[in-house]
């Protein structure tokens, strides 16, 4: 139960149009203010790094509060936040409606879309988070082989390190140069949708960067379950990154950019009767979040945003209105099943349990715990240590049982949690592992 409230939280919209938005004056007394009130509380100090950063600049103060923190040192605890937005979905007392009305998460969006426009960012951070263009560019046929190669060379990794300050032992993902997009689309045929509660049978699959160009079997996986239970599916015609890479690094701009290349296209597919879905969490919770509050007044984001569904979300609504084959020829056994941040603060449940929990003979661990990962936190040298940090309690979980798979809806969070067990090699996304209990 919140102390602070015992109404439902609710979300402002992200005013960053607004000069008042960018004043940076406005931007410190804010951060003062919300600081004060997380070092009196210090709920979230296990969550991230952000709030042990915090609360070690109060106590190491002359005045052993807020206002003996120097304004130049507000960005070090910025720097660690990666918008899982946990702290405001499951932890503090005191968002709104409660009469702080404290969003830290929106708080470091703000400070770090400030930092950007006055300075700029590293080439590391342009180039991680440009993934349409590094991704692709990675993936083009032949050049995928030697990308593959260099990143598997240790060698180059340490160069990689010295140079660009990506960390040698990060885990990077491997390329292909036979995509997503182009798996599914071979797959694709024609299903009369039917309707079911608020699904109309009849969805369209946001490949996004990573899945396109990183998993793309994993889009065949999606294909595989959906036909069988009788919806028809398609890929989305033509997609840019989602946009979360650039709200991470507070290149508000750059967000607005790939809204408008996105949104049409996927409200032109709601028109004509498709519902979305997307492999990725972070990539759900941008069309179903944060570009919603970034544009609260655009009638396409809002449309997109309505027709948008987690994965796993999507079959179980179809399941409550009997219409999901749960005739399972294969048992999954123990799943140790690490919940993605994005997920979890969907609010709609941990759905993917439930589904799997359809598979008789299968028994769903569920670890509640941040993998640390965020898709450049974890591969950034200067962060990298921190991150272990907060995989460590998902990671001695995992270990404690037994699994016969380990899975998350999150690869990125899946691979580096896999990376550092001792228990799993590997993981196995939960739509795979659906696939494979109904032996597709």
């Amino acid at each position: 139960m919140r102390e602070g409230s015992l109404e439902a939280p609710t979300r402002h919209p992200i005013d960053w149009k607004s000069d008042d938005y960018w004043d940076k004056d406005a931007l410190y007394s804010e951060l003062e203010r919300v600081y004060d009130i997380c070092h009196g509380c210090r709920r979230c100090v296990s969550l991230c790094e952000s709030f042990p950063t915090l609360f070690d600049l109060v106590d190491e103060s002359e005045t052993l509060e807020v206002d003996g923190v120097a304004k130049s040192d507000y960005n070090k605890v910025v720097d660690h936040c990666y918008l899982c937005d946990l702290c405001y979905m499951t932890k503090c007392p005191y968002v709104p409606p409660h009469e702080w009305n404290v969003d830290f998460p929106h708080l470091m969006l703000r400070a770090k879309a400030v930092k950007f426009r006055e300075e700029g960012a590293r080439l590391r951070d342009r180039v991680l988070t440009s993934t349409d263009t590094v991704f692709g560019l990675s993936s083009v046929p032949l050049v995928d082989v030697t990308v593959n190669a260099v990143n598997r060379s240790s060698g180059v990794r340490k160069v990689l390190e010295s140079t660009m300050g990506l960390h040698r032992e990060a885990p990077v993902p491997e390329f292909h140069s036979k995509t997503m997009r182009k798996k599914v689309g071979a797959l694709v045929r024609e299903i009369a949708p039917k309707a079911v509660g608020d699904t109309t049978g009849k969805v369209a699959l946001y490949a996004t960067c990573y899945g396109n160009y990183t998993t793309p079997d994993l889009g065949e996986d999606f294909v595989k379950v959906y036909q069988h239970n009788g919806i028809h599916i398609d890929v989305v015609p033509k997609e840019k990154c989602c946009g979360m890479p650039k709200l991470e690094l507070g290149d508000l701009d750059a967000v607005d950019k790939l809204k408008q290349a996105n949104i049409p296209v996927l409200a032109a597919l709601v028109d004509a009767g498709y519902d979305l879905i997307a492999p990725i969490p972070s990539c759900v919770l941008m069309y179903k979040q944060e570009l919603p509050l970034m544009y609260p007044d655009d009638a396409d984001v809002l449309k997109v945003q309505k027709a948008f569904f987690d994965p796993f979300e999507y079959l179980w609504l179809r399941h409550k209105g009997g219409e999901l084959n749960t005739e399972f020829p294969n048992a999954l056994g123990e799943i140790a099943y690490q919940v993605a941040c994005h997920l979890r603060v969907q609010n709609i449940g941990i759905k993917t349990r439930d589904v799997l929990g359809l598979v008789p003979g299968t028994e769903v661990q569920v670890h509640e715990r941040c993998s640390g990962h965020d898709g450049t936190y974890a591969v950034k040298a200067e962060t990298r240590e921190k991150s272990l940090k907060i995989a460590r309690p998902v990671v001695r979980k995992v270990d404690a049982g037994t699994p016969a798979y380990f899975a998350s809806d999150c690869p990125m969070a899946a691979s580096h949690i896999a990376n550092l067990s001792a228990k799993v090699d590997h993981a196995t996304h939960p739509m795979t592992l659906l696939r494979m209990a109904y032996g597709l």
